[in-house]
């Protein structure tokens, strides 16, 4: 299960966070709480928590997850800086939030924020266009583990990932192979047979576990299909 909640510092002293890729930055919303940094897998909040915030990844990487009842993890997405995540059509938390390394996140108070967009119309846009985006990721995560095969979802999840992160082509990858595991619905001997797969084919090179060259986007894009 989930590591004990861990806030490691929390401050009410706010510095601008970078445009999320899902609509507004959190200065262009009014309803701003404070900054609260978690350690490496501590919890933000647990599924069926009751969910009073929103929040907006500052520094970091946050994933949010559900647990099987044997005990499985399945991860629904990793948020990085200046996307929002905790977003709810009801009063529950619908997974579990926790940080993959130390993750400095903003929250927003749902509640100030659901009264903000009935007088603010382009805050409701906003709003429904993070709720749009997040459902498009997930039915794209759906057909993903779906359709497609161990190299088709390593290769879409390095092309993904280093588009969100504007990565040339030496990706910084925060989280671990089990990790991705959980992303893509492999285990972690499969995630590292691929990786290797695809460096000896000359797609990438592996400076180290955490640094991928892709040598080829264009192969790699071509093996997304």
């Amino acid at each position: 299960m989930a590591t004990p909640q861990i806030a490691l510092a929390v401050s009410d002293a706010w510095s601008p966070a970078p445009a999320s890729r899902g609509g507004a930055a959190v200065a262009d919303l009014p309803a701003i709480g404070p900054r609260v940094t978690y350690a490496r897998d501590a919890e933000i909040f647990g599924e069926g928590e009751t969910a009073e915030h929103v929040y907006q990844v500052q520094e970091g990487v946050v994933r949010t997850c559900r647990f099987l009842g044997d005990g499985r993890r399945q991860i629904e997405e990793f948020h990085l800086a200046g996307d929002y995540f905790g977003l709810e059509l009801g009063s529950e938390y619908s997974c579990t939030a926790e940080a993959v390394g130390p993750a400095t996140v903003i929250l927003l108070r749902r509640s100030s924020l659901a009264e903000l967009a009935t007088r603010d119309v382009a805050v409701a846009g906003r709003l429904l266009s993070l709720t749009m985006s997040g459902l498009a990721r997930s039915q794209k995560h759906c057909v993903m583990l779906g359709r497609k095969g161990a190299c088709e979802r390593v290769a879409a999840f390095l092309v993904d990932f280093a588009q969100r992160c504007g990565a040339a082509n030496l990706v910084d990858l925060p989280m671990s192979r089990q990790e991705i595991g959980d992303y893509l619905g492999l285990t972690i001997e499969t995630v590292s047979r691929t990786f290797t797969h695809l460096e000896s084919d000359g797609v990438i090179a592996l400076a180290d576990r955490r640094h991928v060259h892709i040598r080829s986007p264009q192969k790699l894009r071509g093996l997304c299909d």
